[in-house]
């Protein structure tokens, strides 16, 4: 599903993930305080415009507050990435994806509001804007073009259900609702349920980690999936 991404912070990492989100098809506005950084990202996203991530006026006239997804990846420069956070939130933007420095940094975004904290020391470029399409994917890594390996938290309208009530069949034969297949199961600090069957039953807290399509994956934690 095509959605409408606006990046702040156009260095190496952020410039990835415009120019990747572009490629994917989503609608994409690059900000920089920098003209020179918006001279090169000019011609590979929808949209860019020069502007501090941290002034609320120049957020509310660029239209900020009615983008899906927002993505935070400034540099070192620590509070003008939680002031943008806080303010990306105030505006009422849904998710929130902000780039940290260390283990602190990331504790104090999320304390903000940040929806999902990124490590680039971790994550790529590529990989953060494949994830943007379905909020609740984390970790992605992808093993092709549009295919790959995510994380998913399960959704409180999973708890209860088994693989094949929500659509999916585990690695047992048959057909899946997604195309997915659920490699394993992270349950609480310990557990681990590799290749698990299409009756087991997902609790609370899971985390699901799937193979499969992105549209597939988009399809399986977005609202109207069915």
């Amino acid at each position: 599903m095509r959605k409408q991404v606006v990046v702040f912070g156009l260095g190496r990492f952020g410039k990835s993930i415009a120019r990747t989100s572009t490629k994917i098809g989503h609608e994409v506005l690059a900000i920089d305080r920098e003209e020179k950084e918006i001279q090169d990202i000019s011609e590979f996203v929808t949209d860019a415009a020069q502007a501090d991530g941290t002034d609320e006026q120049a957020l509310r006239e660029l239209g900020v507050g009615d983008f899906d997804i927002a993505v935070v990846a400034v540099g070192r420069d620590m509070s003008s990435s939680l002031l943008t956070t806080v303010l990306l939130k105030n505006l009422g933007v849904p998710h929130v994806i902000a780039r940290a420095t260390d283990e602190l940094h990331g504790a104090t975004l999320k304390k903000v509001g940040a929806d999902r904290v990124i490590f680039p020391e971790q994550d790529t470029g590529e990989n953060i804007a494949h994830s943007l399409a379905a909020s609740y994917v984390e970790d992605y890594i992808g093993l092709a073009t549009d295919y790959g390996i995510g994380k998913v938290v399960a959704l409180e309208e999973f708890v209860s259900h088994t693989l094949e009530e929500i659509g999916l069949t585990g690695n047992s034969t048959g057909n899946s609702t997604d195309n997915l297949r659920v490699l394993m199961i992270h349950r609480g600090n310990n557990d681990v349920i590799v290749a698990p069957d299409r009756f087991e039953r997902i609790k609370e807290g899971d985390i699901l980690v799937l193979s499969g399509h992105d549209d597939d994956l988009e399809r399986l934690t977005s609202s109207d999936r069915t």
